[in-house]
């Protein structure tokens, strides 16, 4: 057994599960704009709308899991004996990764059809560069995985030259529109490692964290940040606020499980509190700048923070607490092959509109079929994830 072996500490079932849950949900979601006729609750509301659906909680969820995760895998990475520096030099190499993804992605949805590779083409190229450059390899030291991820930066490079919109084309033709899923995932991920990183996991200061979080996202909807929003195209925070405070709730959550444990009532009744606290403040604040998940608003950070902290507990209580993780086994890849998984559906799409594969018949996408329909297809990109990950085909930034 090696000493890495030896230090690292267990997995939390908990937050794995947690995690693939909220992945499935998330494939699930974003296979609904394939279906017809379905409940306006689960899918995204209009930018103009006060109020959210399933969509619009599943993406906070995660941010949440990101906090979550991240004194579990600093305190890893210290008992290997890693320097604050290290530690602090793999959190930016995790976010620039990210970053890249996203921001590719995010200008994949603007691509000219008109480009000289195809959209499909360029868009299953673009997932294979991400892999070469950042797989899980057995030996990553050795001069054949170099040579790949060095294959990986220039197919990415080659892909940027050839990209194509309306407006032009090239790398100067990839706009930040906004950082994409994946991107803002990297944004809020730095901010929330960075702070509890440097202020040594000290409670007071990733809850200090979140308030001015919170309070800076009310001051930029309440007008406060005007005198400096000129700033706003070069240095602000990320979702005025909204996305870093999704990541250090779970941060809080996290750093109080750590502590208190689920064998411990007070940790179920502060945990509670704070789930109740951040929902009663959003419901409150509503009718001041309504729930609105595309503007961010404060209403729908604390909503989401509070239901994804009861979402938490009710995973500590079954995998933790009740030992119920038989369940887990079966989608446990979504959970610790996350970002595989999540990947996996650009491919799928790609080839869908390469091939010219028709949709499969109307009356299996209409409805509760429909439903049945996403929910089957989410499973199976899981599946599919698993024996990649057998493989050892996986992603790992």
């Amino acid at each position: 057994m090696t000493v890495a072996a030896v230090i690292t500490l267990p997995r939390l079932v908990s937050i794995d599960a947690f995690r693939a849950v909220i992945m499935i949900l998330m494939i699930f979601v974003n296979d609904l704009w394939t279906l017809i006729d379905i409940p306006k609750w689960l899918d995204h509301v209009s930018a103009d709308a006060d109020g959210m659906g399933l969509a619009d909680i599943v993406f906070p969820a995660f941010l949440f899991i990101v906090g979550l995760s991240v004194p579990y895998a600093i305190q890893n990475r210290r008992k290997k004996g890693d320097t604050t520096s290290k530690i602090f030099f793999h959190i930016l190499s995790r976010s620039v990764a990210l970053l890249v993804m996203g921001l590719f992605l995010v200008n994949a949805e603007n691509y000219a059809e008109s480009a000289i590779l195809p959209k499909g083409i360029w868009t299953i190229l673009l997932i294979g560069a991400f892999f070469l450059i950042w797989m899980a390899y057995k030996n990553p030291e050795s001069q054949m995985v170099k040579l790949l991820k060095i294959i990986g930066i220039l197919l990415l490079v080659i892909l940027a030259m050839l990209y194509k919109t309306n407006r032009g084309s090239g790398l100067a033709a990839m706009g930040i529109h906004w950082w994409g899923i994946l991107g803002l995932i990297g944004w809020a991920y730095l901010i929330a490692s960075c702070i509890y990183l440097f202020s040594g996991g000290k409670p007071i200061i990733q809850v200090a964290a979140f308030l001015f979080f919170m309070l800076f996202s009310c001051g930029y909807f309440l007008g406060w940040l005007a005198p400096i929003e000129k700033i706003k195209d070069y240095v602000w925070i990320v979702g005025d606020g909204a996305m870093p405070a999704l990541s250090m709730a779970g941060i809080i959550a996290s750093i109080t499980y750590k502590k208190l444990t689920s064998a411990n009532k007070k940790f179920w009744l502060i945990m509670v509190l704070f789930a109740v606290g951040l929902m009663v403040f959003g419901l409150v604040t509503r009718p001041i700048w309504g729930i609105s998940k595309i503007k961010a608003t404060p209403s729908w950070t604390a909503i989401c923070s509070g239901i994804s902290v009861i979402g938490f507990l009710m995973f500590v209580y079954i995998t933790d607490l009740k030992k119920m993780v038989t369940w887990y086994k079966y989608i446990k890849p979504a959970g610790t092959s996350t970002l595989t998984c999540y990947l996996l559906p650009y491919i799928h799409y790609a080839l869908i509109g390469l091939l010219g594969l028709a949709q499969l018949p109307e009356i299996m996408r209409t409805g509760v079929p429909g439903l049945f329909k996403s929910l089957i297809y989410a499973l199976i990109i899981v599946s599919i994830t698993g024996l990649l990950e057998k493989r050892n085909i996986r992603l790992k930034i």
